[in-house]
């Protein structure tokens, strides 16, 4: 008589999931956040809203992924870190326009379910968290055989934030005059990968353990380098400053991030070499040959975050900036914009 087939004979082990399940819920545990109900295992995350404390609450939700950095981290065996990246794409989003990040929910596929391998990159997803002062209320976990080639996954994030309605950060208050405030990125952070890994493994040859003296690391450490949180910096920022529009510089650059915050009657005018570029890029831009403009559409470039604020305050966020151990520069101005200008002028 043939032997019955059981879900674990097509490659999904039950047993195997409800065992990490048991993991993450430690893991959550170390991502308390007042408002969350119950823990891991329901079917949907709770979350108790106290709307007291503000006048018209405005729930602020992005969802994203961290793209093919994903590869980088399958290349080096390295899956403790992705999850911050995760994270950060996301809640990175919601603050930017004012809001305060409340929680997060992740989704992990697989082709085969490697508990550690999924261990470690919800570990990482909590330390995001835990940075972003936000809660890990839920997820999913999916086996999935026949998607994925052995030892790859895919990651999605989704962030939950809530601002009032008066103080959203939307850009409607962006006017001439206003000063553009970088404030510094960590490197790469979770953009441009598909041209990263084209100028250090295919142009290059190099491999995720090659030393680059001008980096002072290996590739692998330069590309896995986690994306900054900025939720902490930007509520410090939006507390004592005030701020008109903000922008996440994440995939497009300042070329397409910055003029999503700015009225269409204004343009932003950058000041090149006005800030400080990590070692990656000017690296990158002279091994592959890279248009300067092709690098500001691509890459941030070492400007993570701009936030757009009255001159008269500029000093005082500078010195906030340094008293948080935070790189930030004056990157240039808001200007009017003529009938045939772009919403970008380089000086």
């Amino acid at each position: 008589m043939a032997k019955s087939l059981s879900y674990a004979d097509a490659g999904v082990d039950i047993d195997k999931a409800n065992r990490l399940v048991d993991r993450i819920k430690t893991i959550v545990k170390s991502t308390p956040r007042q408002g969350v109900i119950g823990g891991i295992g329901g079917f949907g995350g709770l979350f108790s809203l106290n709307t007291e404390q503000y006048e018209r609450p405005v729930l602020v939700s992005s969802t994203d992924g961290v793209g093919t950095k994903l590869r980088v981290a399958i290349m080096m065996d390295k899956h403790d870190t992705i999850g911050i990246d995760l994270v950060a794409m996301s809640v990175n989003d919601i603050v930017v326009q004012g809001a305060k990040p409340l929680f997060f929910l992740d989704y992990l596929s697989m082709g085969k379910l490697n508990e550690n391998t999924a261990a470690d990159i919800i570990e990482g997803v909590a330390e995001g968290c835990r940075q972003a002062n936000c809660a890990l209320i839920g997820g999913e976990t999916a086996e999935m055989p026949g998607m994925y080639e052995d030892g790859d996954y895919d990651l999605a994030g989704f962030a939950v934030g809530i601002a009032d309605n008066f103080k959203i950060v939307d850009g409607s208050d962006v006017g001439q005059g206003n000063v553009l405030l970088g404030i510094a990125s960590t490197g790469l952070h979770s953009n441009g990968y598909s041209l990263a890994r084209k100028v250090f493994f295919d142009h290059l040859g190099l491999k995720v353990d090659s030393y680059v003296e001008d980096l002072g690391m290996t590739v692998g450490e330069a590309m896995l380098e986690p994306t900054k949180i900025y939720a902490e910096i930007v509520r410090n920022l939006i507390r004592d400053i005030h701020v008109n529009g903000m922008a996440h510089i994440t995939g497009g650059g300042i070329i397409d991030n910055l003029p999503r915050t700015i009225p269409q009657s204004c343009k932003a005018v950058i000041r090149e070499g006005s800030w400080e570029y990590p070692a990656v890029f000017p690296f990158m831009k002279k091994a592959g040959d890279i248009d300067e403009m092709e690098m500001m559409r691509t890459f941030n470039n070492g400007i993570g975050l701009v936030a757009v604020i009255p001159e008269p305050q500029v000093q005082e966020a500078l010195e906030l900036m340094q008293a948080m151990g935070e790189k930030a520069y004056v990157i240039g101005e808001i200007a009017a914009r003529g009938e045939n200008d772009d919403r970008i002028e380089w000086k």
